[in-house]
């Protein structure tokens, strides 16, 4: 007892529409989605727009000197802080940046649902970089010099 030709068709447009409809409502769905973040980004950036607005005003009313006063300690802050970054990573390679580190924790949490918390971290070298020079060019030597076999 087998399957007969109309049968066939018929599972298969079955499937066939099935499918179609799966598709619609998952894009259906998508687009709701987009549209729900789309709004929410917009007013997040709304509430971010005003309190730079606030920000501003109230560094307004504080008037020029001040602007130079909190401007100065900033700019000192970041020259540092890139100087030191700078020796840190000239100093060091295998050192990872807290910046980093911080990524690491976000995908581990992500990964596992649970927060995270990276204590150290550091580069780990490749075999190619752990290899002695040397002992490299040696084992090239010794395999250059085997001949192969032909079988014929």
């Amino acid at each position: 007892m087998g399957l007969s030709l109309t049968d066939f068709i018929v599972i298969a447009v079955l499937v066939g529409v099935g499918c179609a409809l799966t598709y619609v409502g998952l894009w259906v769905m998508l687009r709701t989605h987009i549209s729900e973040r789309v709004q929410e980004t917009e007013s997040q950036l709304g509430a971010l727009t005003d309190a730079v607005r606030a920000l501003e005003a109230r560094l307004a009313e504080r008037g020029p000197a001040a602007e130079k006063q909190m401007a100065a300690p900033v700019a000192e802050a970041e020259t540092v802080k890139s100087a030191a970054k700078q020796e840190v990573h000239e100093e060091n390679e295998e050192v990872v940046t807290p910046e980093t580190q911080v990524m690491i924790a976000a995908a581990v949490t992500a990964f596992l649902g649970k927060k995270v918390r990276i204590r150290s971290a550091k580069m780990v070298r490749s075999p190619r970089e752990v290899a002695n020079s040397w002992s490299q060019q040696g084992r090239a030597l010794v395999h250059a010099s085997h001949n192969p076999r032909s079988r014929g």
